[in-house]
């Protein structure tokens, strides 16, 4: 397993080459500069004003002699500055990221939590009444769309009934509170959108699992199992539920880069300041840097969940192996 891993992360370093090299051309395919934003919007600014600058930021090169200064820093793992404000990228980043990866963690923690048992029993009791309803209310949360569901959260439980704050992450007084205060008023802040950004990914994942286990429920070894007498939960949760959690893992593996990508609209709706609403600025600033960071970051972390979810596999089941 070991050497498994080692050349599983060794593989990765020219795919991840690949994924920056791709990202980077396409980013600088978008019309514009950074500097445009210093320069378009001010008409005392020259032509030659205009040159220099760009010459200063390097963009007069080509777009390969950009990408190769790029990734020498990326070596040295100096993301760069922001064009937008000259600040360092990683600086941004390590602001927005804790708020986007509390959110998206929370919610992943409620999505398994729920989902997976909700599915096991719906296939267990197939069929029945419980399955019917828990298949209807299910195929809701996953049809709804989650700015709609956002915005009547937020005008029932924040604007007519009062519960719940609509917006941001805490509250004008938040600095008066005591310890305990800051920590209900924040969880009073993200409890809708934690809501929202569970909602979806519970009705998949509680689906999958219900699929896989009456597929697995029907296997020979089970059928053996239940023969020699063995109780209903020592079948299910012994024998069946780890070969059924596969496309679990498979699901889980790939969410790992969501716990810090954020969710644009998400938090749009509900103006929270996440990792989502900073890639945009950046691509509507062109700020290359702050771009290129984020991507980088995230093509790490879905490397990395393939690699975890694989070798999560191997313990799921036993006949997984891997050289």
């Amino acid at each position: 397993m070991i050497k498994y891993v080692v050349k599983r992360l060794l593989h990765s370093i020219p795919l991840l080459f690949g994924i920056t090299l791709i990202s980077f051309f396409i980013v600088h395919l978008a019309p514009g500069r950074p500097t445009d934003m210093i320069t378009q919007f001010n008409p005392k600014v020259s032509q030659d004003a205009r040159e220099k600058l760009s010459k200063i930021y390097g963009f007069d090169k080509p777009v390969y002699v950009q990408y190769a200064v790029w990734l020498a820093k990326i070596a040295r793992f100096d993301f760069g500055l922001s064009f937008s404000d000259n600040r360092p990228v990683i600086d941004k980043i390590a602001e927005r990221m804790p708020v986007t990866l509390f959110i998206n963690t929370a919610g992943l923690l409620i999505i398994f939590g729920i989902a997976v048992p909700l599915g096991v029993k719906s296939a267990v009791r197939r069929g029945s009444v419980f399955d019917r309803v828990t298949t209807v209310l299910v195929f809701i949360l996953f049809s709804a769309p989650a700015f709609w569901v956002g915005l009547m959260l937020m005008s029932l439980l924040g604007l007519r009934l009062g519960w719940l704050p609509v917006a941001g992450l805490t509250s004008l007084d938040f600095d008066r509170f005591s310890a305990a205060g800051k920590a209900v008023d924040l969880a009073r802040h993200l409890a809708l959108p934690v809501f929202v950004t569970s909602m979806g990914g519970l009705a998949g994942i509680s689906r999958y699992t219900r699929e896989r286990m009456i597929s697995v429920l029907h296997e020979d070894y089970v059928r053996t199992a239940r023969a020699k007498g063995l109780s209903a939960k020592t079948v299910i949760y012994k024998h069946a539920f780890k070969n059924a959690l596969l496309p679990v893992i498979t699901i889980l593996g790939l969410s790992i880069p969501a716990l810090i990508s954020g969710s644009v609209i998400i938090e749009s709706v509900f103006n929270i300041p996440g990792m989502g609403r900073l890639m945009v600025e950046a691509v509507f600033a062109r700020d290359y840097n702050l771009v290129m960071g984020e991507l980088v970051i995230a093509a790490v972390l879905t490397l990395l969940g393939n690699l975890i979810a694989d070798v999560a596999y191997s313990y799921a089941d036993p006949r997984i192996r891997y050289q």
